[in-house]
């Protein structure tokens, strides 16, 4: 059965990020705290996979060397079920990402998004990187919600963990296996642009990465 799913990182002002923190931090709290997540992390730290090409024979089975540790890293990068929450719009009050955060976005400097059909965008970028720049990178699996001062403060980490040399890019580009068409922006890209935007006109950031349809 297919699914679509979306990752975004998009910038507002303070208040927004204010009035949206009751709501949105106690779920990416929820995704962290859930049973066998910080396993799953650090088993990621300790075993990050291999090149993605090697993930599975021509059958469509995983390598039975790595086949534990890939189904960790999966269910890892999946959309998880609490900030799910926030797309899917459930009561009391019916809020919901696309109408009550996405749609609020007038200029398109303002979002980074990668929608993508039976795949997690999420899960190509955090390969591609690799364990050891993803632990700089705030929240938890895409998801974060950060004021103004915030993002400033992490910048440098973020460009740590973002700015690539010629060779590093050309090996991350290797292990990004979504493919893009003229217009898309790679998940290597967008979400260090959105930080240098963001500092860089004092906004906040929120990023989710949820399933969509």
């Amino acid at each position: 059965m297919g699914f679509t799913s979306a990752w975004s990182i998009s910038a507002h002002d303070d208040d927004f990020i204010r009035a949206l923190a009751p709501r949105l931090l106690p779920l990416i709290a929820a995704e962290r705290d859930e049973p066998f997540a910080r396993e799953r992390w650090e088993r990621w730290r300790r075993e990050p996979l291999p090149d993605f090409r090697t993930w599975w024979d021509p059958f469509g089975q995983s390598c039975p060397k790595e086949a534990d540790a890939l189904e960790a890293f999966l269910e890892l990068t999946a959309s998880g079920k609490h900030v799910q929450k926030m797309y899917d719009g459930l009561p009391p009050d019916d809020f919901c990402l696309l109408t009550d955060v996405w749609d609020l976005v007038a200029d398109a400097e303002d979002i980074f998004v990668s929608v993508q059909s039976k795949e997690y965008a999420l899960r190509s970028f955090l390969h591609a990187i690799g364990p050891d720049r993803a632990v700089l990178l705030p929240g938890w699996c895409g998801n974060l919600l950060l004021t103004s001062a915030q993002v400033r403060q992490r910048l440098p980490a973020i460009e740590q963990a973002l700015d690539f040399t010629a060779e590093e890019r050309a090996k991350a580009e290797d292990q990004d296996w979504l493919g893009y068409g003229d217009e898309e922006e790679s998940v290597l890209d967008g979400p260090l642009r959105m930080w240098r935007h963001a500092a860089a006109h004092a906004r906040g950031l929120c990023g989710v990465s949820v399933t969509i349809c």
